[in-house]
């Protein structure tokens, strides 16, 4: 697992296009083309980590990255986590990898809660996002219209860190000790054989 960059793009696109053309997983209608997925990647960064889980051969089988969660200042402390897998690296470990190593950057970064809007229904998300520590929070019904039908979007969360105290601003993720970004990089570390 490493950090993205626009480089990625094309393989990025790659594995979220069947999440646009054949599901409502993704409410988008038309997949993004190469280079407005590099702009997702870099715009983000650094204040939004965006990974990448590379196999043994260096192809990118699934990432996650965070966003804001809302614009207003009072949210600052708070993001939106997506992650996605390629069909053929489902089931193996790599999108709790991918969150796992997410998590430990973002709460480094001093982020306190982490949002997941996820598409229902979606039982393989909802029990990835449930066994990485999130608790449903609520549901938006019939929020998406995609192939003929109305969609609702259930929200979980997760604590990435204490509310008892005030707290300093977010840093980007560059300014944290390198081994601090390494080490949480490599706690999502996964074998794919």
């Amino acid at each position: 697992i490493r950090i993205a960059t626009g480089a990625d793009a094309e393989q990025v696109t790659a594995i979220y296009a069947p999440y646009v053309e054949q599901s409502a997983v993704s409410f988008e209608s038309v997949v993004p083309s190469i280079e407005e997925m590099a702009a997702r990647i870099s715009d983000r960064q650094p204040a939004y980590p965006w990974l990448v889980a590379e196999d043994g051969d260096r192809r990118v089988v699934g990432y996650a990255y965070a966003g804001r969660f809302a614009a207003r200042a009072a949210y600052s402390w708070s993001v939106e986590t997506s992650v996605y897998v390629a069909e053929a690296a489902r089931r193996r470990g790599v999108g709790r990898g991918l969150y796992t190593a997410l998590f430990q950057i973002l709460a480094a970064q001093g982020y306190r809660r982490a949002f997941g809007g996820i598409a229902l229904p979606n039982a393989p998300s909802v029990a990835l996002h449930e066994s990485m520590g999130f608790t449903p929070s609520g549901v938006y019904r019939a929020v998406g219209w995609k192939f003929g039908a109305w969609h609702d979007v259930g929200w979980w969360q997760r604590s990435l860190g204490a509310t008892d105290a005030e707290p300093q601003p977010p840093r980007p993720y560059t300014d944290l000790p390198v081994t601090t970004l390494h080490g949480a990089l490599a706690t999502g570390a996964v074998e794919l054989s």
